[in-house]
């Protein structure tokens, strides 16, 4: 985890990928499982997103949810969320390469 300069972002701009583990905009910052299963969510997700000066806060390219219960532990979240993060960060690459991302304006449109 790693904070880009101002200038680094803007000589790559949406060309960086993030994969944050969580579904942005909910849950920001370094725990976001741990702050879901403290507020009880019964959904839990993750967002791959172009990086931008604004901590989690880029042109959201991918995302996915799973269902979790009120029995799953913090650790079980976080296993739930890593396999989720495999799947949207590939999707996202593969849109991304693909050249099927258009970025305006702090959002995206997906050419599928």
């Amino acid at each position: 985890m790693q904070i880009s300069s101002p200038r680094f972002i803007h000589l790559f701009l949406n060309r960086i990928i993030n994969i944050h583990h969580s579904f942005l905009p909910a849950f920001v910052g370094a725990k976001p499982y741990h702050a879901a299963y403290e507020r009880g969510v019964k959904i839990i997700g993750v967002t791959a997103h172009y990086v931008t000066e604004e901590l989690d806060a880029g042109p959201i390219i991918e995302q996915e949810v799973a269902r979790v219960r009120h029995h799953n532990s913090v650790a079980e979240l976080v296993q739930i969320g890593q396999d989720l993060e495999k799947l949207v960060l590939s999707t996202a690459g593969k849109h991304h390469l693909d050249r099927k991302v258009f970025a305006f304006r702090n959002k995206t449109v997906i050419f599928y």
